[in-house]
């Protein structure tokens, strides 16, 4: 037999390899102990095999099958915006007036017309306002403890930008398979001793879904975790591109290929279907993912735009940015921290922490 064509089966409890004992009839572990049923072992192996390689399925997005590049009609009244600090390149209607980078806050220089680049074939148009938007950010900031409290009293927001930020939406059929470790804990007390019995599992579960419009945005500028942050878009709301859209806002071009984003897709997509699975499984004390292989079928790209709202404030010399979803409103972003107020905080939960375990002493104590 071919040296590839040897199978070796792995102990589901330590990884030790099995051998078959003649005594028993059954694979035995000589590392644990533990022995398996000889079918359930030959089972578990191939659920265990499926669940190894990843199959990806995407179609090449093909910028000349949506709206394709500007028309000579459709350049005439836009401007291209160009950071001098970080290259940013913003294009814009000619109504807007631009004077500031909405990411590093330096100034900017016009250029007479958008650069080459391909139009969107979706977009959300803006349904908040900036002033909904500073709203949020007062409203956001009353909810935090931890931050200084000269930071809350006089805090100003530097800029407020309305942007249309790129993404890619992709669609696919995706099927999961999954292997999973789960535990059942039992704790009871005899004459003489207080029991924890844990008992171990394999389980194996497959899930199917389908994925529409998943959004991974087209920006290096900004950090995944905050247009992730934001979501979710409502789709229903999505309207074919049109320029007069961008009127009175800035539209960033893409610099993440469709390519370079699928990665991202197939792990949001992977995540997604390995919480599910994990959510699917009940009646055990503990539920963890072993290893999971997805396949993903029928991978369709859109090229879309989206409305955010950035905005910068300064404190102690340092910037902080923030985002709000220019559609919904939600609002994510970074805040300074006193010091001070986190100790506070480390402190009393440390006390509760000590309530607690004086409480459970106190129980033990009375039960010996």
């Amino acid at each position: 037999m071919p040296e590839n064509d040897v199978i070796e089966y792995k102990c589901p409890n330590c990884g030790g390899g099995l051998k078959f004992d003649s005594k028993s009839q059954n694979m035995s572990c000589p590392y644990c102990g533990t022995e398996f049923d000889v079918e359930a072992v030959k089972e578990y192996a191939n659920e265990a095999k499926k669940a190894e390689t990843d199959s990806i399925e995407w179609e090449t997005y093909d910028e000349n099958s949506g709206s394709g590049d500007w028309t000579a009609e459709e350049r005439e009244g836009l401007r291209l915006y160009v950071c001098q600090s970080c290259g940013g390149e913003l294009e814009c209607d000619e109504t807007q007036s631009a004077t500031f980078c909405p990411y590093c806050g330096n100034p900017v220089i016009m250029s007479d017309r958008v650069s080459s680049g391909f139009k969107p074939d979706i977009v959300i148009p803006f349904k908040k306002t900036k002033e909904d938007a500073k709203n949020s950010f007062f409203q956001f900031i009353k909810k935090k403890f931890l931050i200084p409290n000269d930071y809350a009293r006089t805090v100003k927001i530097d800029k407020i930008t309305g942007m249309y930020v790129p993404y890619w939406l992709y669609d696919a059929d995706t099927e999961t398979n999954a292997v999973l470790k789960a535990e059942k804990v039992r704790k009871y007390t005899t004459a003489n001793y207080y029991v924890t019995e844990t008992k171990h599992y394999r389980l194996t579960r497959t899930c199917e879904s389908a994925y529409q419009d998943l959004p991974v945005d087209g920006l290096t500028k900004i950090e995944n975790e905050f247009t992730e942050a934001i979501e979710p878009f409502k789709m229903e709301e999505a309207v074919n591109f049109d320029r007069a859209y961008l009127s009175g806002y800035f539209a960033d071009k893409y610099d993440v290929s469709a390519e370079d984003g699928k990665p991202i897709a197939n792990q949001r997509m992977k995540k997604t279907n390995d919480a599910m699975i994990v959510r699917s499984v009940n009646n055990y004390s503990s539920v963890s993912i072993e290893s999971s292989q997805i396949n993903i079928e029928n991978g369709k790209i859109k090229y879309a735009v989206f409305p955010v709202f950035l905005m910068n404030t300064m404190y102690k010399g340092k910037k902080y940015t923030f985002a709000v979803n220019g559609q919904t409103g939600k609002f994510v972003g970074n805040l300074p921290s006193s010091k001070i107020k986190a100790t506070i905080m480390g402190f009393l939960t440390f006390l509760a922490g000590a309530a607690v375990t004086g409480l459970v002493a106190t129980i033990v104590a009375y039960f010996t």
